[in-house]
């Protein structure tokens, strides 16, 4: 059932689900599935899958400035512009309606509609291993995981045999094989570069993206076209997103209520039961506030807008904000840096092409500090990603050139080239966290959100060693006009957010358990990517839905018990 403004419906519920995204689609899912009425909340308009993707099938020229933003656009919105264009803007939230306060420069990309930014994500899919589960544990960064492979392996199968994952399995330890689709296919340019690596680097491969991009129908869903427009929503349901695939199955049990345009402003602790009896919600069109109860509660909101509702979430049991016995809440934020790499082009293979506008790229997984190193220059590692293509009209445009010559010029594909950068791991710094100014107040009188963040010299030495790697790795594979960058982007650049409200042993040092329970509310759980205890170096979206899953499943057997 869809809800909004003043609709009358009961306001008592056996589960509330707070934001529609990625794990807030399947926290819904699973529930509903299990039986549990539950009462999905999201803060932005109702987004129908097709039906609410009007740019999905428009061609540049329908665009009156050719997909570009204006600069007065720009100016205006300054973060969502770097990320968005106007076929995909619809589902970015705008800097104006939805500030936040900046101790250094950070980039919250947002999108404040159902399906959140399920719609517009990466779609890279990886499993994380012991390697990043121990990390924390046998270097000293951070709190120990109190959970294993072991204990999240099922999971990962679980979810992706529903989501549809393509990919090529290379018997990694520190890269987990899982439950693939068959893989989409390297290019020419990518295959000589793996060749090359095999050849010079033996500790190196490189092999096709893992992704949800589906390369044959699955589930009604897909296949995936190849046109790379993912970010406009895909009428074919070629990727995952909670509104292709989660959020229509909840519906089908009956079991779903789904109310956007709402708020979720505090949960609502009740200091007799010690647990959690519902949340207040603020409409967003009307400014009219309503509370909604449930037996559980699971928190999705995403990392740093979750620690923002915890934070303002205050009672005499918990003054500092909900959970946070430990003092962490909010504090250890954490975000991929990809900023780093090389480029280069190649003038061989002039008499190949390729067809059609393939979703994702290439990997070289982790290789740096797979057994400790008491040399290395820094802790953890990156993995790398990029591409390999020929040089379109695009890039040659903007060489030198006038007339009918010049346009015959721009009508042949250019050189093959090949960009790569690296994915790092960023550690658990206690020091980079979010917090609230109650001075300041958003146009629904809540307390601004402000971050505090900034990559350290483990990260900018590990962007060191990416440069280098990367630019020897195209020169030993016959590259010309190689170019080393560093982009310096600013933390929340990858949009990997994640670490508010981690998971530990000790109640006294983390926010929440290895069931994703705040230690001292136990109906209430936390699965996006605040729960996360350090960040590993792989794209984390899969590892938030599948510990989804698993805590779903829990919580649900908690409740057979009556231990909720």
């Amino acid at each position: 059932m869809y809800i909004s403004g003043k609709s009358k419906i009961e306001a008592t519920f056996d589960a509330i689900v707070v934001g529609s995204g990625i794990s807030g689609g399947w926290a819904a899912m699973e529930l509903c599935k299990k039986g549990m009425k539950t009462l999905l909340l999201e803060r932005g308009r109702d987004v129908k899958h097709i039906q609410d993707y009007p740019t999905a099938n428009l061609k540049p020229w329908d665009f009156g400035l050719r997909l570009n933003f204006s600069e007065q656009e720009k100016q205006n919105n300054p973060k969502k512009t770097q990320y968005a264009d106007a076929g995909s803007q619809s589902f970015f939230a705008n800097d104006v309606d939805h500030p936040y306060l900046e101790e250094k420069p950070f980039n919250w990309i947002r999108g404040y509609q159902v399906g959140g930014r399920s719609l517009t994500w990466g779609r890279q899919c990886y499993r994380l291993s012991d390697l990043d589960f121990a990390a924390n544990k046998k270097d000293g960064h951070g709190v120990d995981w109190p959970i294993r492979y072991r204990d999240i392996a099922p999971w990962y199968s679980y979810v992706e045999n529903f989501i549809g994952v393509s990919g090529q399995n290379e018997n990694l330890g520190h890269l987990p094989d899982g439950s693939f689709l068959p893989p989409m296919e390297l290019n020419c340019i990518e295959n000589h570069l793996n060749n090359s690596i095999k050849k010079h680097n033996g500790d190196r491969l490189l092999t096709i993206a893992r992704v949800a991009n589906l390369t044959k129908g699955w589930d009604g869903r897909g296949p995936c076209q190849n046109r790379n427009l993912c970010t406009r929503g895909c009428p074919y349901g070629g990727y995952f997103s909670s509104n292709s695939s989660t959020i229509p199955a909840a519906f089908q049990t009956g079991n779903l209520t789904l109310r956007p345009y709402s708020i979720v402003s505090e949960i609502i602790y009740d200091n007799k039961s010690g647990k959690a009896s519902g949340v207040r919600v603020i409409d967003t069109l009307t400014m009219e506030t309503f509370e909604y109860s449930a037996k559980v509660i699971f928190l999705n909101a995403s990392t740093i807008a979750t620690a923002g509702i915890m934070l303002n979430s205050k009672s005499s049991r918990f003054p500092d904000g909900f959970g946070n016995d430990s003092g962490e809440l909010g504090h250890n934020l954490m975000d991929h840096h990809s900023s780093a790499g090389a480029q280069g082009t190649h003038s061989s293979f002039q008499d190949s092409y390729y067809k059609g506008r393939r979703p994702c790229g290439f990997l070289i997984p982790r290789f740096r500090n797979l057994v400790p190193d008491t040399n290395a220059a820094f802790l953890r590692g990156y993995n790398i990603q990029g591409d390999g293509e020929r040089y379109g009209w695009q890039e040659m445009g903007r060489n030198a050139g006038f007339g009918a010559d010049f346009k015959k010029q721009l009508t042949r594909p250019g050189e093959w080239s090949v960009w790569m950068a690296g994915w790092g791991e960023c550690l658990p710094y206690h020091d980079n966290r979010v917090s609230l100014d109650n001075d300041k107040k958003d146009k629904w009188g809540l307390p601004l959100i402000k971050i505090d963040f900034e990559f350290k010299e483990n990260e900018k030495k590990m962007m060191a060693d990416i440069q280098h790697t990367s630019q020897q790795m195209l020169a030993d594979a016959g590259f010309n006009n190689i170019d080393s960058f560093n982009y310096k982007t600013v933390g929340g650049g990858t949009v990997h957010e994640m670490g508010t409200a981690r998971m530990g042993e000790d109640p006294k040092t983390s926010v929440l358990n290895g069931n994703n329970q705040i230690h001292a509310v136990k109906n209430v759980f936390i699965t996006d990517g605040s729960c996360m205890t350090s960040s590993a170096c792989q794209n984390p979206s899969l590892t938030y839905m599948a510990l989804t899953a698993r805590a779903c499943n829990y919580a649900v057997e908690e409740l057979k018990k009556n231990n909720l």
